[in-house]
């Protein structure tokens, strides 16, 4: 069986929480981790290869990326737009 060679470029936010880095994308609503931003990134490679693997195994790449609010079209799956990540002040009475 051929390989499946599949590119797509995610939105991917990287966040420092005590001395881990977290790597995480909405696209896929899918984060890792690692001891460094280096083996953060490399770590989400890795998980998002296996993700699709996995989907594609399974044969639910069609239902799970729908679910998660890609678009086909012409046979090509599209992820979700990013439009802004940004910090936001909110006040609350208690």
């Amino acid at each position: 069986m051929p390989k499946i060679k599949l590119e797509y470029k995610l939105p991917v936010s990287f966040l420092k929480e005590g001395n881990k880095y977290i790597a995480y994308t909405p696209a896929l609503d899918l984060s890792t981790s690692g001891k460094s931003y280096k083996e953060a990134k490399k770590r989400f490679g890795e998980i998002v290869s296996i993700f699709f693997e996995e989907l594609i195994k399974d044969g639910t790449t069609d239902d799970v990326l729908r679910d998660l609010g890609w678009k086909k079209s012409q046979e090509k799956w599209n992820p979700p737009v990013f439009i802004s990540q940004e910090l936001q002040s909110i006040k609350i009475s208690a």
